[in-house]
């Protein structure tokens, strides 16, 4: 590329380079322009002057330099669309291209990109200034490989205030429904557009809940933050004896029971509007009629940055401490965590200290991750954020 800005690496960041991490913070910069407005596509140079890559820049951001191609100048110029085709057949080759995250930021090429894809209707999420700067470019690209019904932004992830970026949502293409139907695992749930919970739907769970099939088959179920019924679903389906599923979101609960009953389970699940820490409480000091076998834990994130870290740890293990002290014998406990800022060390060992407290002991059944349409870059651990696991009190 000709006639772009460029910054040059401090020479104590080269070693991280020679890993392919795909962000710059502005501390490994030499100096940090100021003048340049956010999400200009800059180079970066290694401090003898050759070439680093090429990336979204932002002086307002800790990560100041997104990169989008590595250790060359050349930036193919319609990077856009060409990364969104590769993206479109990766999916194609998991066999889910109809409903699943199409985009997957940093995994995908895109930095700061999602797309999600709910058969003919196509919502997008954009945190980095670079790829706000390009959103028209997104838009036609999406229109032209997937000729969809309709693409709505939902911008509004807490992530866009640390690129300087506002919050709003916008149909930038054809019409939104109210509601979409998809298929997962065989079962059907119908997702609300307006009002949801990230995109709407949880895709990145779309494997775990495939793998806890075999082991619903006559348990009590117990689904904490159930959201639109997915789990509980599932489990209801799988056999169980009995499955109650809460959620603290009246709307959430009400779209849940629609979807079970679409999927002919209707009466086989018990849904409350209830936060689940009072139900956990209520749990562990005996004061519920019935007490479940199987429970699932899968809190919303609240790591927003490191300063949260040591409080969402401090959730996780209250919550797990709390499900596993109300287990029996033989019972499970699946848990998630859902943030790149909690490793999947931290989370093992959170979960023991946990177990331990409770005066148990568990055994680790599996441990398992994000779905595979949201690919993780090895050289880039923060592209790996959902861990879970799959406990069984012994």
């Amino acid at each position: 590329m000709n006639n772009i800005k460029t910054l040059k690496l401090k020479r104590e960041a080269i070693k991280r380079r020679a890993f392919g991490h795909a962000w710059v913070f502005s501390n490994e910069l030499e100096a940090v322009d100021t003048s340049i407005p956010p999400g200009t596509i800059c180079g970066l140079l290694y401090p003898d002057g050759k070439p680093a890559g090429v990336g979204f820049f932002n002086p307002k951001s800790l990560i100041a330099i997104r990169l989008l191609v590595q250790n060359t100048m050349d930036l193919p110029e319609n990077f856009v669309k060409t990364r969104l085709e590769a993206a479109l057949e990766y999916r194609r080759t998991l066999g889910i291209e109809r409903a699943c995250r199409l985009c997957f930021g940093e995994s995908d090429g895109l930095p700061g990109l999602v797309v999600d894809r709910y058969e003919d209707t196509v919502v997008v999420e954009i945190l980095s200034a670079g790829m706000e700067l390009l959103k028209a470019q997104v838009t036609e690209a999406l229109k032209d490989l997937l000729k969809p019904r309709g693409i709505f932004y939902k911008n509004t992830h807490q992530f866009r205030v640390l690129e300087g970026l506002t919050s709003y949502e916008e149909t930038a293409y054809g019409t939104i429904p109210e509601k979409i139907k998809i298929e997962e695992n065989g079962l059907q749930y119908n997702i609300p557009m307006a009002g949801s919970q990230k995109t709407g739907w949880y895709f990145d769970q779309r494997e775990n809940r495939a793998a806890l099939e075999p082991f619903f088959e006559g348990r009590k179920v117990l689904d904490l933050h159930t959201y639109l019924g997915g789990f509980a679903i599932t489990a209801a389906r799988a056999g169980a004896q009995a499955v109650w599923a809460v959620d603290s979101s009246e709307k959430a609960i009400e779209a849940a029971e629609e979807n079970a009953a679409m999927n002919g389970l209707k009466g086989k699940i018990i849904f409350r509007k209830e936060k689940a820490e009072r139900l956990l409480e209520a749990l562990e000091n005996g004061q519920l009629p019935d007490k479940p076998d199987f429970i699932l834990l899968d809190p919303p994130n609240i790591v927003h940055n490191k300063k949260h870290l040591p409080q969402a740890l401090k959730m996780l293990s209250r919550m797990a401490g709390a499900a596993v002290k109300a287990l029996p014998r033989g019972g499970y406990l699946a848990v998630s965590t859902c943030s790149h800022h909690i490793s999947r060390g931290m989370f093992v060992e959170t979960l023991s200290g946990a177990v331990a407290k409770a005066g148990k002991k568990a055994m680790l059944v599996e441990l398992r991750g994000q779905a595979k349409d949201h690919p993780i870059l090895i050289s880039m651990p923060e592209t790996e954020y959902l861990h879970f696991a799959l406990l069984r009190v012994v």
